[in-house]
């Protein structure tokens, strides 16, 4: 840490160039002598993804902003704060890949003790500091390997969390057993050290591969933010039961949305199948990642298109549906819309259809935008259908 980048004037610098790019301002010369052009541009970037990512950092005056990946691969705010809610008022919890310590501050909020270990050294210092400024007093900061401390340790904690990195060797890497630490080989340990086990992961990973990598996995979260599956935790016990509750979070700045489901459901439930009514409904990303296709039709008592055509429809107008809800104006074949030939704009998707969106605005010289939503999808005599929607 460069303690010069706390002085005022550098801070009240960011401040009034938070619209500047940081491009610009590594490509300047800096105005002080003890801190660089680029130390300044590192500290601008991270003020300005704080803003939307974490605006309680942002908001707090003499915030140290590590760089880029530090702060790609830490939680939002939204998503710290969905996950405060899973620990124990009075708990204790280990974060052994501290990061940032975004989580590590939500936590802190419910627990008693949090022990934030981190083997980067100039980043647990960061995240010491940033704690002090955010007036957290319960972290202990240890700037080691979460392994070793874990070993080096006879505690059992109430919680283990942990964040494996996705990159090694500067390569992204998809399964479990693949990242840093591998959460799979290590597994014995963080379940003897720990009686809950939160494994956060990329919402890329195949949850089902993931389970079957893991050993005792009671629940899986799957969250996404504005619609955009952001990540997933799996939870492990060590008398875990043999259904899996998955947990769809649909998180916004105004709201927090759950369904939750087992195997069992969606494979046992029988959604009816029908041709588009009055309206139609797009299922939020978390319900499209867990897989949760048959079961959202029942849940919501909605008929849906296709089998393999995830999206629903109904004659009435059905509240708390979890994802976007349009009014269909108009519902066309696509050979009837191909003969029509009439130039449109609209919001392009496609669910279940031969060509990509981008394929259709080109054949059909569709332009970008507008109030409507164009959904090409197939229905349920296996037609190749385009409704037209509006936003409700």
């Amino acid at each position: 840490m460069n303690q010069a980048i706390l002085k005022p004037e550098v801070q009240n610098f960011l401040r009034d160039h938070i619209q500047a790019s940081p491009a610009s301002i590594a490509l300047g010369k800096s105005p002080f002598p003890d801190v660089s052009a680029p130390e300044l541009a590192e500290q601008l970037d991270g003020m300005k993804r704080a803003q939307k990512k974490l605006p309680q950092w942002f908001n707090t005056t003499n915030i140290y902003y590590p760089g880029l990946l530090g702060l790609e691969q830490s939680s939002s705010s939204l998503t710290g704060a969905y996950k405060r809610g899973l620990i124990n008022v009075g708990s204790s919890i280990v974060d052994i890949t501290g990061g940032f310590g975004v989580d590590d501050y939500y936590f802190a909020q419910r627990a008693q003790q949090v022990i934030h270990c981190e083997r980067n050294a100039s980043l647990s210092r960061i995240a010491e500091h940033n704690a002090k400024q955010l007036g957290v007093t319960n972290i202990q900061f240890f700037p080691n390997d979460g392994i070793g401390y874990l070993h080096s340790s006879d505690k059992v904690f109430d919680f283990i969390y942990i964040d494996p990195s996705r990159r090694v060797k500067q390569q992204k890497v998809f399964r479990l057993s693949d990242c840093e630490p591998d959460v799979v080989m290590h597994g014995p340990l963080l379940k003897q050290r720990g009686k809950t086990v939160l494994i956060k992961a990329a919402p890329l990973l195949d949850i089902q591969a993931a389970v079957h990598e893991l050993s005792g996995v009671t629940d899986v979260h799957i969250i996404s933010v504005h619609n955009e599956c952001k990540e997933l935790l799996f939870v492990l016990r060590n008398n875990p039961t043999n259904a899996i509750t998955f947990h769809c979070v649909a998180l916004s700045n105004k709201t927090s949305d759950i369904l939750r489901f087992n195997e069992e459901q969606e494979k046992t439930s029988q959604p009816v199948f029908d041709n588009p009514g009055r309206y139609l409904y797009e299922p939020d990303a978390a319900l499209l990642k867990a897989g949760c296709f048959k079961y959202t039709a029942v849940h919501f008592n909605l008929s849906k298109l296709h089998q393999h055509t995830h999206l629903y429809t109904s004659e009435t107008f059905k509240e708390g549906f979890i994802g976007r809800c349009f009014e269909v104006i108009k519902v066309e074949t696509y050979s009837d819309f191909k003969k029509n030939k009439n130039s449109t704009q609209g919001n392009v998707s496609t669910r279940n259809f031969p060509l990509k969106p981008q394929e259709l605005k080109k054949k059909h010289k569709i332009k970008d935008g507008g109030d409507q939503y164009l959904f090409f999808c197939t229905g349920p005599q296996e037609q190749l259908l385009v409704l037209f929607c509006r936003k409700r």
